[in-house]
């Protein structure tokens, strides 16, 4: 029997006060090929006891990620550092927005510690919208990455990162401390930037992705949208196209969840026929690696896609030499 996952019932608490002017939307029911199963494992419910002893936010549970169970029994996480609660109000996101706390300056040794316990060969870390911050929270994405360096070594980590919009030199912090894959998420199409995605600004967050290969060639630039919001084929395309004028080398693409009423409204649920056809296409524009599935998140099978990702070049790289 396959139970429909709530992940809002794994972790309670009040959220979205300023989601609550909104009307409500319908949530329609979903289809057959994005139900899995409630978390339920031994290995889910070790890495819950990690997560919690280290004090650790993880965007699996503040997102309400569908794959929660399958990523936390394998020893999988995505840390969200810098609190849980976000300076924007993006309508199809599930984390909580307000004023954020300040900084915990212990976090990046925690994370560390947290990293190496799992013993995770590769770890992503995202954060919230820290638009309070005069860096946005660069520096502190580069003390959790030279953190993790130093206590696990041989881990290779991905970094999800804000826009940093209007702040100077924020981009160059994070680059400079070396992580292995930069992934900044476009979420959408540019024609829905106004009603989902209305704190952030499309051509900004293309430039953002484009301006880290300049900084750094060898790095792995990657970013992903979801779909379901309304889009139009050729507006997909297209973004595919931006993304490849910046070399962006990682697209993943997934179906939008709605995680209440309050939040945007799900538009239709994509086909895992024309995520397969997506994927096509954006291998035939150039990208190096693709991920496009209904359940498909970001950081949804990381590390073995990062394997991935690595062989992709070295083999573009030697089918160039010949």
């Amino acid at each position: 029997m396959v139970t429909v996952l709530d992940t809002a019932s794994a972790k309670p608490r009040v959220r979205h006060p300023e989601k609550a002017h909104r009307p409500d939307t319908e949530m329609p029911r979903k289809p057959d090929w994005i139900r899995v199963r409630a978390p339920n494992s031994k290995g889910y419910h070790e890495t819950r006891s990690i997560v919690q002893d280290h004090g650790l936010i993880t965007v699996c549970e503040e997102a309400g990620c569908p794959n929660i169970g399958e990523c936390w029994d394998k020893k999988h996480a995505t840390f969200m550092i810098m609190g849980e609660i976000c300076t924007r109000a993006c309508a199809f996101c599930n984390v909580s927005t307000g004023r954020p706390m300040p900084l915990n300056t212990n976090e990046p040794e925690s994370v560390a510690h947290a990293v190496a316990q799992m013993g995770l060969n590769h770890v992503v870390i995202t954060s919230v919208d820290r638009d309070d911050l005069d860096d946005g929270g660069a520096e502190h994405f580069a003390r959790v990455i030279r953190a993790i360096r130093q206590s696990a070594p041989g881990t290779t980590i991905e970094i999800l990162t804000p826009d940093f919009l209007r702040k100077p030199s924020a981009l160059e912090t994070v680059v400079e401390a070396k992580p292995d894959v930069f992934n900044h998420n476009l979420e959408t199409v540019a024609g829905n930037y106004l009603t989902v995605r209305p704190g952030a600004r499309y051509f900004h967050s293309i430039r953002l992705l484009q301006k880290v290969k300049e900084l750094d060639p060898s790095m792995f630039t990657k970013s992903g949208i979801m779909v379901g919001l309304g889009e139009e084929r050729n507006a997909v395309l297209q973004l595919m196209d931006d993304l490849r004028t910046g070399d962006v080398d990682f697209l993943t693409i997934g179906q939008y969840l709605q995680p209440t009423r309050k939040h945007h409204r799900v538009e239709r649920f994509v086909t895992p026929e024309e995520f397969a056809s997506y994927e096509t296409s954006a291998y035939t524009k150039g990208f190096l690696m693709v991920s496009a599935s209904p359940l498909t998140r970001s950081s949804y099978h990381a590390g073995d896609d990062f394997a991935r990702l690595r062989a992709a070049r070295e083999a573009k790289l030697a089918e160039a030499a010949q």
